[in-house]
C-alpha cells in the first residue's frame, strides 16, 4: 500500500511522516531536502535555479515511485511526484521562472513517467493557512527559507487548493491550523482515527 503526505512548505509534512511511519510501522520515504544540491542556490535566484531543481525533484521521486510500485510493504512518502507538477512548477512557470521550452521539456518526462507508475492509496493533504505556514517556517530556521517570498508561498498555496479540490482517488485533509500533533497525544489520535477510517475503507470493498 501507498500511502502520500501533502502539503506546503512549513506545514508539517515530514513530521506527520515520520509518526505515522512511527505508529503503523510502515517504511518512510522522504523529500530529498537536506542533501539537495541546488536547493540554497534556488532560494538565492528562484529564476535561475528553478529548471534545474524541478528535475532534480523529478528524478528523485520518480526513483521513489518506482520503489513504492515494487515494493510489497506499506510506503507513506513525504510529497509526492504529482504535487512537484500541479503546484511546484507549475507555480514557477507562472512566475516566469521557467521557460516555455523547459516546462514542455519538464512535462514530457513527467508524461513518460506516469505511465508506470500509480497514484496513492490514499492522500493525506495538510491544509494550512499563510500565516501558520509563515510562523511554522521561522520556527524551524532554516538558512535557505529565511527570505522566503511571501507572494511565492501564497502562490503554492492557491495552487494546492485549487489541486485538492479536483483531486479524483482516496483523500484526507486534515485542518492543520488548529492542530499540533507533534506536541499533542490528543491530536495526533484524532489523526490516527482518521487514517484509521480511511484505511478500513480501503479493504471493506
Amino acid at each position: 500500500m501507498y500511502i502520500g503526505v501533502a502539503g506546503n512548505i512549513g506545514s508539517g509534512k515530514t513530521t506527520l511522516t515520520k509518526m505515522l511511519a512511527e505508529h503503523y510501522s510502515w517504511k518512510a520515504r522522504y523529500e530529498p531536502v537536506d542533501h539537495n544540491p541546488y536547493l540554497v542556490d534556488y532560494y538565492k535566484d528562484i529564476k535561475r535555479w528553478s529548471f534545474n531543481l524541478e528535475v532534480y525533484f523529478l528524478k528523485q521521486r520518480f526513483r521513489d515511485m518506482l520503489a513504492i510500485s515494487n515494493s510489497s510493504e506499506t510506503i507513506i512518502q513525504d510529497r509526492t511526484i504529482f504535487e512537484g507538477v500541479n503546484i511546484f512548477v507549475a507555480n514557477n512557470k507562472d512566475m516566469g521562472n521557467i521557460s516555455d521550452i523547459d516546462y514542455d521539456t519538464y512535462m514530457e518526462l513527467y508524461e513518460i513517467m506516469m505511465s508506470l507508475v500509480k497514484a496513492p492509496d490514499l492522500l493525506i493533504y495538510l491544509k494550512s493557512s499563510l500565516s501558520h505556514l509563515d510562523a511554522q517556517i521561522r520556527k524551524r530556521g532554516r538558512d535557505y527559507e529565511k527570505n522566503l517570498d511571501r507572494d511565492y508561498l501564497e502562490g503554492l498555496n492557491k495552487r494546492y487548493d485549487k489541486w485538492i479540490s479536483t483531486y479524483p482517488s482516496k483523500l484526507l485533509i486534515i485542518d492543520k491550523d488548529n492542530l499540533d500533533f507533534e506536541n499533542n497525544p490528543n491530536d495526533f489520535a484524532f489523526i490516527i482515527d482518521k487514517i484509521d477510517s480511511e484505511l478500513y475503507g480501503l479493504f471493506s470493498k
